[in-house]
């Protein structure tokens, strides 16, 4: 087995779907939990918290981000880090995809 993980195109790891949100782990294990999402455009990840520090990394795509009572807007290389505990929903304007780091 590889000790490492290689991906020449991020964005290509995953298609944005039709409808609804799709999700897909690279990798994981005991200091950090890497997940490629793709929205369809009018898809909404509900306002949640994470119990761990978290990374957004957007690859493509427009979606407009709440962070607690603020909302900003996202596209291709928007970066994010929020503390565990901050409260956050994604709402994708257009066919979005992302990278989702969860630091453990």
């Amino acid at each position: 087995m590889t000790p490492y993980v290689h991906i020449n195109d991020l964005a290509q790891e995953v298609q944005s779907p039709a409808k609804g949100i799709l999700s897909r782990t690279l990798h994981n294990d005991d200091k950090v939990k890497v997940v490629l999402f793709a929205f369809a455009a009018g898809e909404e990840l509900s306002e949640h918290t994470a119990s761990m520090p978290a990374i957004l990394h957007f690859l493509q795509g427009e979606a407009k981000v709440t962070l607690g009572a603020d909302i900003v807007e996202a596209s291709s290389n928007t970066w994010v880090h929020m503390p565990a505990g901050q409260r956050h929903g994604i709402q994708a304007k257009t066919p979005v995809v992302m990278l989702l780091l969860l630091l453990k």
